[in-house]
């Protein structure tokens, strides 16, 4: 709180009211509402930098400098409107920033086999747990509903492993005789509540943000909000303002279609939801993925 009160006299800001809103602090001033938030060391000052540079300014203004141990945004309040509307504004704002931080780098050979790598590791580290799970399960003489659950499930979690190995390798076919990336930056935290709309849309919550591959903002809202939302919709309305390559939108079905890890390391009913979570985007994966793939494609 001292630091906090040090922040407040550099910028010669009165204080009436302070109010914790998660890891930030609300400040009522006699010059405004603030934001303070503490500086981490994921704090990326050239992403911002880089951001103006872009003309991409939709994000609330920042008083503070690189000095301070606080980031200081003007705060922005955010007005009552249907969730699903507030998605697809969220999602425009996703493609601009795409569209305004594009550029392409230059990778070898190399780059796209360490992708390859981390991903059959993941894939076959799952199938290796999965099939250990599931001999511990059969093996018991009364199964719990969390474990039943699963038993029942087992060949569609079996059956996205295998689609992902699939694929995966006919990713690398696509990519190994290609020299240049498309990438982005990401604001790499996505969720309706790091996103403001008022007159102007905002990202809030920046401290996630990186330079990478597009999807992987897209594939971290699907894991956030996908039983939430019709992710086909979203998906289409984002590919309407930025088209996918093919490349990409085939790394990004495979990221999709991975199971979670399921860790039994809490109560049944805690359990049962867990297992139901991940059923349910086995399946809502499918749907979203399955137009993709007609007979002919096949």
């Amino acid at each position: 709180m001292r630091e906090l009160n040090e922040t407040l006299k550099k910028y010669h800001l009165k204080p009436h009211h302070y109010q914790k809103l998660g890891k930030a602090n609300l400040v009522e001033t006699d010059k405004g509402t603030f934001i303070f938030k503490e500086k981490t060391r994921d704090h990326n000052q050239a992403i911002f930098d880089y951001l103006d540079a872009r003309n991409f300014n939709y994000y609330p203004r920042i008083i503070s400098d690189n000095t301070d141990d606080y980031t200081i945004t003007e705060y922005q309040e955010s007005i009552d409107m249907p969730t699903d509307q507030k998605m697809m504004d969220m999602i425009d704002l996703v493609a601009l920033l795409h569209n305004k931080t594009t550029y392409y780098h230059e990778v070898d050979e190399a780059d796209y086999k360490k992708i390859y790598e981390d991903i059959t590791n993941n894939i076959e580290y799952l199938n290796s747990y999965y099939i250990d799970i599931i001999t511990v399960i059969e093996n018991r003489v009364f199964m719990s509903p969390s474990e039943y659950l699963l038993a029942r499930n087992i060949s569609k979690i079996f059956s996205a492993i295998n689609y992902c190995r699939h694929e995966l390798e006919n990713w690398l076919e696509l990519v190994q005789a290609k020299r240049k990336q498309r990438l982005v930056v990401l604001h790499n935290h996505l969720e309706l509540d790091h996103f403001i709309r008022n007159r102007n849309a905002y990202f809030i919550s920046w401290d996630k943000a990186k330079v990478d591959l597009p999807i992987f903002d897209m594939y971290k809202l699907y894991k956030k909000h996908g039983l939430d939302y019709d992710f086909e919709s979203i998906l289409r309305h984002y590919e309407k303002s930025y088209p996918l390559l093919e490349e990409e939108r085939k790394l990004l079905f495979i990221l999709m279609s991975l199971p979670d890890k399921i860790e039994w390391n809490t109560s049944e009913y805690e359990m049962c939801k867990k297992v139901s979570r991940q059923i349910d985007f086995l399946y809502k994966t499918e749907m979203i993925l399955s137009p993709y793939y007609t007979k002919e494609k096949k």
